[in-house]
């Protein structure tokens, strides 16, 4: 019955904004550490951001200063906004809870 389902992905230059979104139970946004990831063509899915169920969130270091993960309980959606995005954040992205299996993911392309 649960699912994910990322959206917000898409074809932008170099600079460029986006925010991604995915609906999720809000009861697993609040008691467990959800998290993104990315994968592109050839490279291992790789988590990106993370927050706890305290709200703490980390980041890799290619993302630090530029991505910002969020959550919206009562929405039941949680939120990756990507600023200055670079060529090599051209992935998919997927959203992941703790027992959910993996959505589809949305495509992010950064390209001039």
């Amino acid at each position: 019955q649960v699912q994910l389902e990322e959206s917000g992905g898409g074809l932008v230059q170099p600079g460029d904004t986006l925010r991604l979104s995915c609906t999720a139970s809000g009861l697993m946004l609040r008691v467990t550490t959800t998290a993104w990831y990315r994968q592109a063509p050839g490279k291992e899915r790789e988590s990106v951001a993370s927050i706890s169920s305290s709200g703490q969130t980390t980041y890799a270091d290619s993302v630090k200063g530029r991505f910002t993960i969020s959550r919206d309980i009562a929405k039941n959606t949680m939120y990756l906004q990507m600023n200055s995005l670079k060529p090599e954040d051209t992935a998919m992205y997927y959203c992941r809870v703790p027992t959910v299996p993996w959505g589809q993911g949305t495509q992010v392309t950064v390209s001039s």
